[in-house]
């Protein structure tokens, strides 16, 4: 019997399953125990599953009952990427209803150990993996994906996993992870997400000895021939899956810039780890400013760490800048950055181009204690992905001379943060305003619980997103994250800012993704980049698009 479509049914883009047992075996149309008595005549599916039919409900509970039993969050994290490899509307219910819990297993920390031990504990191919030896032939690769209906991609070719380093192939956890929380947070359907890993090699030693790791078994390319293999890849995108999203994540500094840069005029496309960073990082900031006082050109700003990340931050903070009335050169001029050689000055002769603009006149600091001293920031931001650098003397410092300081150790995941949440509130005598990059519980200090905010990207991709591909834009702009940023800091509440918080609960990310969507959304009509008509109700058309994770009826 032919199952009837029905317009409940979340999965536009696959075609139905044509055999009972394929129903069974396809993530997108899977119900498991939940398939009605009606569905398992019409589905051909009698005899294929345990005679009782179960709800939704019961299969959460067995899931969570199983979760919760798991000894280890690398345990946790396998258990969850098999539930979305077997059923993924109840993945999406699962992680949907339990964000907080769940979001520091499906993505930072936990996917950074998961990355590191991809090829040992690889179960099932999610996504596509487009190889260097695939050149002259990567628009065919592409065409073996199943639909054409696709709205995001993230692509990364593994050379700089969060604070990691060059994990090859092993780095897919991130596009499959990033794509998860485009769902999870904002309600892009999953059926439109594809992650793709680029393998270029790896300079990774450990992974070129492994009989397990799943790349190639070759140093990485660079140079024209990295080139050529991304503008072949880029060029069968735009033909394969035409207005589609890009996301750039985890390459390399020496590519992402240049990467960005060549093609962020050609289709729609951005790179996180400078853009979406710098736009939650930004938020952070401007919350900030709600506890410290005064506007942000009463600050000056101190980055340890002068990679895609740091560069993102000041960018967006320049914006802001330039909006109180200062120009781009005094803005850059409140920004200073610290590097692996020291305190970036216009005397040194190694700087590439994008250190370049925050080059001051000042006398060379060889370490960040020297810089700190220096300078004086009144705010230290952290994303060199180098360890508890943020020491006692250097936070203790920061705070002699600022009753609010801004400490945001925002390196990932947990083991690479400058320094803890606890650190920063006991050696500034409860008195920082403390963001980092992976989560940290609440500290009491003096009686008083202070709640740490974790500047995650999450707050920030999902929702630019879901404004981009509500509207079909043609672009991502600069200007679009900073919009994003000032939602984002504007939906801080008075209460969870008291709590210590800069920004808002996990718990409320479906209302923060709508928001940054219909900003976004509005951005996009105002520069003239939608080619969507705009609704008459745009954030009801917007909220109508997100996807939910509801079984549907298939007879």
């Amino acid at each position: 019997m032919t199952a009837k479509k029905t317009t409940s049914v979340p999965r536009p883009n696959r075609a139905l399953p044509s055999k009972g047992v394929e129903w069974l075996h396809n993530p997108i149309f899977n119900k498991g125990t939940a398939f009605t008595e009606a569905e398992r005549d019409a589905l051909n599916l009698r005899g294929l599953l345990p005679p009782q039919v179960q709800t939704m409900d019961d299969q959460v509970k067995r899931v969570m009952t199983n979760y919760r039993n798991k000894t280890s969050d690398i345990e946790r994290y396998i258990q969850l990427v098999g539930l979305q490899d077997r059923n993924e509307t109840l993945f999406y219910r699962i992680v949907m209803d339990n964000l907080e819990e769940m979001m520091p297993i499906i993505y930072t920390p936990t996917v950074g150990k998961a990355c590191q031990e991809f090829g040992h504990i690889f179960r099932r191919s999610r996504g596509m993996y487009v190889s260097m030896k695939d050149k002259g032939n990567i628009q065919k690769v592409l065409e073996n994906w199943p639909t054409r209906d696709v709205k995001v991609i993230v692509v990364t070719d593994g050379e700089r996993i969060l604070g990691l380093g060059d994990l090859g192939v092993s780095g897919m956890g991130i596009p499959i992870g990033k794509l998860s929380l485009y769902t999870a947070c904002a309600g892009i359907n999953p059926t439109q997400c594809l992650p793709i890993t680029i393998d270029m090699g790896t300079n990774n030693e450990t992974f070129l000895k492994d009989p397990l790791y799943i790349g190639l078994r070759e140093k990485r390319i660079s140079g024209e021939a990295f080139d050529a293999v991304m503008e072949e890849f880029i060029t069968a995108v735009k033909k394969v899956f035409p207005g589609v999203l890009l996301q750039f994540e985890d390459f390399g500094n020496g590519n992402a810039f240049r990467l960005l840069e060549n093609y962020r005029n050609q289709l729609c496309t951005f790179n996180d780890d400078i853009q979406g960073t710098g736009s939650v990082a930004l938020a952070g900031v401007l919350s900030a400013l709600r506890l410290t006082g005064g506007k942000m050109s009463d600050h000056r700003v101190l980055m340890s760490g002068a990679g895609e990340a740091g560069m993102g931050i000041a960018d967006n903070i320049c914006a802001v800048l330039m909006e109180e009335g200062l120009s781009l050169a005094e803005a850059r001029k409140r920004i200073w950055f610290v590097d692996s050689k020291g305190l970036i000055v216009k005397g040194r002769t190694d700087l590439v181009a994008h250190k370049k603009h925050y080059a001051h006149d000042h006398a060379p600091c060889a370490d960040l204690l020297s810089a700190v001293k220096a300078i004086k920031p009144t705010m230290l931001v952290g994303v060199s992905g180098q360890p508890r650098t943020f020491t006692e003397e250097i936070v203790k410092f920061v705070g002699s001379y600022n009753a609010r300081p801004v400490i945001f150790a925002l390196s990932n995941p947990t083991s690479k943060a400058e320094c803890t949440a606890e650190e920063a509130y006991t050696w500034t005598e409860g008195r920082a305003v403390f963001a980092s990059g992976s989560p940290f519980a609440p500290v009491t200090y003096n009686g008083k619980t202070h709640v740490p905010g974790q500047g995650n990207n999450s707050y920030i991709f999902p929702g630019v997103g879901l404004g981009v591909v509500a509207t079909g834009a043609t672009r991502v702009t600069d200007a679009m994250f900073v919009t994003a940023a000032k939602a984002l800091a504007a939906l801080l509440r008075e209460e969870e800012l008291a709590e210590g918080r800069i920004y808002p609960s996990l718990k409320r990310i479906h209302e923060v993704s709508l928001k940054i969507a219909v900003a976004v959304a509005e951005e996009a009509y105002q520069s003239k980049l939608a080619t969507q008509p705009r609704p008459a109700d745009l954030p009801a058309y917007i909220a109508s698009q997100m996807f939910k994770p509801e079984y549907p009826n298939y007879a």
